[in-house]
C-alpha cells in the first residue's frame, strides 16, 4: 500500500455527471481526486440519444422547472461547448390515431418555447398535412393530419463532452484517475475518513483520506455504497435501460430528425440523422443486472425497427441493416409506477451516520452543469469549505477555445485533406490545434490512417498523451470516436493499433492482443442477424 495523501473531495465515477462536478469544484480552488472504474465516460454517459434538449416530454409529467432548466443549460452548452453542440431540427408527425393531437401539441410548444427565455434557437412552426409531406416525402401520409417542427441540439459525441470536462478538471488542478477501482469507504466515528482504491491496469492499492466523498458512480451508485463499513441505506437505484439501433441512410429518409409516437405503446422515440448514419430509440425498461452487461435485446430491437418502418414505410429495415446497436442504464431513484413517469429530476444526498459522504442519484446529460454546480454548493456550505464562485456557466470547455483560429490553420494546412481538418474540428475543436502541431513537428504523425485520409496518426498520439487514453478501445469508441463509424472503426484499427504500439512500446503480441480486444468489444454491440420477417414480429 502506497502512502496516502488528502484531499477536499474525492469524486467516485468519471461519467458527464462526476467529470462536471470535478471540474466545478477545482476551478473552485478545492483538491480534487475523481476516480473512475473503467474508461472516463464509458457507461451510460456513451449511451445516451446524444440530445442536448429541453426535455419537451417532461411537460406531460408537470415538471416546468426541470424543463426550464434544461433549456437554460441547452443556451449554456450551446456557448461553452458550441464545438460540440449543434442546432437539431425536430419534427414531430400526427396521425388519425396519435394520443397526442394537434392542439396538444401546439399547447406544449408554446410552453416550450415560453419557458426558453431568451432562446437561442428559433420557434416551433405547425405544419398542415401538405406542407408537412413537403418537408419530409418519405413519411407515411396514410392518416397523417400534419405535425410540428421545432429546434433543439445535438451532441455527436457525448464522449468528448466527458472527455473534455475531465481534462477541464486537470487543468484546474484536479488528480483524474479512469481505471481505479473503489474498493472500500471507511466511516469512523459518523464521518467518512478514507477511501481505498485498486489501479486495474498495475494491480495496485491506494488509500487516500477525504474530507468529502461525492458518489457520482451512476448506476453503479449502489454498488460503490456496498464496499462502506456501515450497512447500506437501502436501494436507491432502479434503473431503466435504453436502447438504440444505428442503421445507414435508407430509402425515404428524413433531412431532419424525428420524434415519433409508437403505434404500439404510444412511447415517444427518436430517429436522428447522426455521424452519416441514423440513431433510432429510445426504449425505457426496468433492469436490475450489471450495468455493464446491459445491452439492446431482440425484442426491443425488432420494436425500434418495425416503429420506424411505420413510419417511414419504404425504409423497410431489418436488422441486415444495423450497424451496431448500444444500451445503457439511467440511475433513476428507485421506485415503483411507469418507467416513463420516474422523474428525472436530479437528487443529492447526504447520508445520515456518514458525515462528508454524499450520493447523485439520477440526472441529465442535458443538465451536468448544473447538477455539479448544485452539488458543490451543498458540499462547500455544509462542510463549512472555502470556495470560490462558481464560474462554469461562462468558462468555455477546452476545445470552444480558440476554434477560429484552429480552423483558420486547418484550411491554410497543405498537408491535411480538407475532409481531415473538418473531421478535426468537429471531434477535438480548439485543440485541434494541438493535433496539427505535432503533425508539423513529428513528421510520421502527418501520415493519414483511412483510405478517405480524415483520420492521422497524430491524433492517436494526443490522446495517448494528453487525453487519458490508455488502450485501443478507449482511442476509438471515446476519444478519435472513429469505433462510432458505420464499420466500427474496423478500417484504421490496425493503423490505430500500430501508432500506439509505438507511442506505449507494446510488443506485437500486446498489439495483437489490443487488437482482439477491440474486435470483441465490437462484436456485443453487433445485434444478431435475421430476416426481414423478424422485424415485423413482436413489437414491445
Amino acid at each position: 500500500m502506497r502512502s496516502s495523501s488528502e484531499y477536499d473531495v474525492v469524486i467516485v465515477g468519471g461519467g458527464i455527471n462526476g467529470a462536471g462536478i470535478a471540474r466545478d469544484a477545482a476551478l473552485r480552488g478545492l483538491s480534487v481526486l475523481l476516480l473512475e472504474q473503467s474508461d472516463f465516460g464509458s457507461g451510460t454517459s456513451s449511451a445516451s440519444s446524444r440530445l442536448i434538449h429541453g426535455g419537451l416530454r417532461y411537460l406531460e409529467y408537470g415538471e416546468i422547472p426541470l424543463v426550464y432548466e434544461s433549456l437554460r443549460e441547452r443556451r449554456v452548452l450551446q456557448t461553452t461547448a458550441k464545438h460540440l453542440v449543434r442546432k437539431l431540427r425536430i419534427n414531430i408527425p400526427v396521425y388519425e390515431h396519435s394520443r397526442r393531437g394537434l392542439l396538444l401539441l401546439r399547447a406544449g410548444m408554446i410552453a416550450y418555447d415560453l419557458l426558453s427565455l431568451r432562446k437561442s434557437l428559433p420557434g416551433h412552426r405547425v405544419l398542415n398535412r401538405d406542407e408537412f409531406l413537403l418537408s419530409a416525402p418519405g413519411v407515411n401520409p396514410s392518416g397523417l393530419r400534419g405535425g410540428v417542427q421545432y429546434y433543439d441540439a445535438q451532441v455527436p459525441y457525448a464522449e468528448r463532452l466527458v472527455i473534455e470536462n475531465v481534462i477541464a478538471a486537470e487543468s484546474a488542478g484536479a488528480i483524474v484517475r479512469n481505471y481505479s477501482r473503489v474498493t472500500g469507504i471507511d466511516v469512523q466515528e459518523g464521518r467518512v475518513k478514507r477511501l481505498f482504491y485498486n489501479d486495474d491496469r498495475t494491480g495496485l492499492g491506494s488509500e487516500v483520506h477525504a474530507n468529502i466523498v461525492v458518489n457520482a458512480a451512476g448506476p453503479w451508485v449502489d454498488s460503490v455504497l456496498a464496499t462502506m463499513n456501515l450497512p447500506m441505506p437501502g436501494r436507491l437505484i432502479g434503473g431503466t435501460k435504453g436502447s438504440h439501433v444505428i442503421v445507414g441512410p435508407f430509402e425515404g429518409a428524413p433531412r431532419d430528425a424525428f420524434y415519433v409516437e409508437a403505434q404500439s405503446d404510444g412511447r415517444p422515440f427518436f430517429i436522428i440523422p447522426w455521424n452519416s448514419q441514423f440513431l433510432i430509440g429510445t426504449t425505457d425498461i426496468r433492469y436490475d443486472g450489471d450495468p455493464a452487461d446491459a445491452s439492446a435485446s431482440d425484442t426491443e430491437i425488432r420494436y425500434l425497427l418495425s416503429e420506424t418502418n411505420r413510419v417511414f414505410p419504404q425504409a423497410n429495415l431489418s436488422t441486415e441493416d444495423i450497424h451496431y446497436a448500444y444500451a445503457g442504464v439511467r440511475p433513476l431513484p428507485h421506485g415503483e409506477g411507469p418507467e416513463s413517469a420516474i422523474t428525472r429530476k436530479h437528487i443529492i444526498r447526504q447520508h445520515r451516520g456518514a458525515k462528508g459522504l454524499w450520493t447523485v442519484i439520477g440526472g441529465k446529460l442535458t443538465t451536468y452543469r448544473s447538477l455539479a454546480e448544485d452539488a458543490v454548493d451543498r458540499i462547500v456550505r455544509k462542510a463549512g469549505l472555502k470556495a470560490r464562485a462558481c464560474i462554469t456557466r461562462e468558462e468555455n470547455l477546452p476545445g470552444a477555445n480558440f476554434l477560429e483560429e484552429a480552423e483558420a490553420e486547418l484550411q491554410l494546412c497543405r498537408e491535411l485533406t480538407p475532409e481531415c481538418g473538418q473531421r478535426l474540428l468537429g471531434v477535438y475543436g480548439g485543440r485541434a490545434r494541438y493535433i496539427l502541431e505535432l503533425a508539423r513537428t513529428e513528421p510520421h504523425l502527418c501520415a493519414t490512417l483511412d483510405p478517405k485520409q480524415a483520420v492521422i496518426a497524430a491524433e492517436v498520439a494526443f490522446t495517448l498523451r494528453s487525453e487519458f487514453a490508455t488502450n485501443l478501445i478507449d482511442i476509438q469508441h471515446r476519444r478519435t470516436m472513429t469505433g462510432l463509424a458505420a464499420d466500427q472503426g474496423a478500417s484504421v484499427a490496425e493503423g490505430i493499433a500500430a501508432v500506439a504500439a509505438r507511442e506505449l512500446g507494446w510488443t506485437e503480441a500486446e498489439m495483437q492482443k489490443q487488437l482482439d480486444a477491440l474486435r470483441a468489444y465490437n462484436a456485443r454491440l453487433s445485434p444478431r442477424r435475421g430476416g426481414p420477417e423478424e422485424v415485423a414480429k413482436d413489437a414491445v
